[in-house]
């Protein structure tokens, strides 16, 4: 039985693999970057940061967007901070959250077109 998706020889094009190394991330940084995409592939942690896409939230509202309880929106959103995918601010007793910057929106949104295309 042959496999048409792979090579049925091996040759290995030194230069191309030594241009490509070149180019790719150290262990270090791939290894953050799948965290990174580990952290967005649970659906509630994604539809959190979907909704901070939209507006700065408190914890109360991002409980009531997503209809998950407070506490355990408490803890996603520990785990995304960790991650530096949200930040928060104090505003007397209630904590709001936004995403920590532009990259993850960005993220999110290309992620989107991809799926609808």
């Amino acid at each position: 039985m042959t496999n048409d998706t792979v090579c049925s020889v091996e040759i290995i094009d030194r230069e191309k693999v030594d241009r490509v190394n070149q180019h790719l991330t150290s262990p270090r940084e791939t290894v953050d970057m799948a965290g990174l995409f580990k952290a967005l592939a649970d659906p509630t942690r994604l539809r959190i940061v979907q909704a901070l896409l939209l507006e700065e939230l408190c914890v109360c509202d991002i409980s009531a967007v997503v209809d998950v309880s407070v506490s355990a929106i408490s803890h996603q959103l520990r785990l995304l901070r960790t991650m530096r995918i949200v930040k928060y601010r104090k505003q007397g007793k209630q904590v709001f959250y936004s995403l920590d910057d532009e990259h993850i929106s960005r993220l999110v949104k290309i992620a989107l077109e991809h799926v609808i295309e």
